[in-house]
């Protein structure tokens, strides 16, 4: 998958590593602000969605798509689409611009609007990426959870440096019987959670 990546793809993953570099320098609180996990966790999150098993694939919280180029590899690899659900408007702009330049229009379908508005056309999820508002974290692992295939994961960015604010959805995480939990300090930190057979 990584030896597979293109040039434009490339282009588009560097253009929004800068970005992102300049927004967190920045500081100032934009609705455009960029808040992107870093390249090791995309690989990360590439190699895990590669291995898993059939279902619909999901994002919540696009951003500028960054995560969602990543994912795009495990895609392709497997024959897969994702679908990314992202509320802000100038972000869904940014996102929507980076799928047509990095070619992946063909594996990556946006949703613009609230996830929880579109709940009802899924089923059979097989992996879902959550980096959203911490705020609605709880409640999008309550709705992932009993979507998920067996061997389905649910992945949670900023589960070590939000850790206080995701406490509570950390803790039922890990007391869930229906899922196998830990926490890859890789990034910002990661929960994944796999459900059991």
């Amino acid at each position: 998958m990584f030896h597979d990546i293109s040039v434009d793809m490339l282009e588009c993953m560097r253009d929004l590593e800068r970005r992102d570099g300049i927004d967190r320098v920045d500081g100032t609180a934009r609705l455009d602000r960029l808040r992107q996990i870093p390249a090791e966790t995309g690989r990360f999150l590439a190699l895990l969605a590669a291995s898993a098993p059939e279902g619909t694939f999901i994002e919540i919280g696009t951003s500028g798509g960054y995560s969602a180029l990543w994912l795009s590899l495990a895609c392709r690899a497997t024959g897969r689409t994702l679908t990314t659900f992202e509320v802000l408007p100038e972000k869904a702009v940014l996102a929507r611009d980076t799928f047509l330049r990095a070619d992946v229009n063909d594996l990556v379908r946006l949703v613009e609007g609230d996830f929880f508005d579109h709940v009802d056309e899924l089923d059979r999820v097989a992996f879902c990426f959550l980096d959203a508002e911490k705020e609605i974290y709880g409640a999008c692992y309550d709705v992932v959870v009993p979507l998920l295939v067996p061997g389905g994961m649910l992945i949670a960015d900023n589960a070590i440096n939000h850790e206080e604010t995701l406490r509570p959805m950390l803790q039922t995480a890990f007391e869930d019987e229906r899922v196998d939990t830990l926490v890859v300090p890789i990034g910002k930190g990661e929960l994944v959670c796999r459900r059991k057979a």
